[in-house]
């Protein structure tokens, strides 16, 4: 970090820039609650602009934006293994599909 007044001012702006853009997209949050989208739409919503706000506070404000190359590799092994994470569930269930309900209920059923 250099301590020239410029480069003080231009990090003042950028961190006010980013302050307003974190308050705009907390507002767009609450906009889209009023919508009331179907449950999976409002997810990607949510999660869109989760993504985007994340994105700024760790760039910014983390200072990753600064960082060298195996930062974002540990930042991208990070997210892999959050997508693996939240994958397992269906994972779970993969192995039941195309097996009838019935079926399913039997199995369990008898296992009692």
């Amino acid at each position: 970090m250099h301590s020239d007044p410029e480069s003080v001012r231009k990090s003042i702006r950028l961190y006010l820039t980013i302050g307003v853009s974190l308050l705009v997209f907390t507002a767009v949050t609450v906009a889209a609650n009023r919508f009331h989208f179907v449950v999976p739409i409002a997810i990607a919503v949510a999660l869109v602009i989760a993504i985007i706000k994340g994105s700024m506070v760790a760039s910014v404000f983390m200072h990753l934006n600064n960082e060298q190359r195996w930062i974002y590799g540990a930042l991208v092994l990070t997210v892999f293994f959050f997508i693996v994470l939240m994958c397992l569930p269906l994972f779970t269930t993969l192995d039941t599909i195309g097996t009838p309900i019935q079926a399913i209920s039997a199995e369990h059923a008898g296992g009692h």
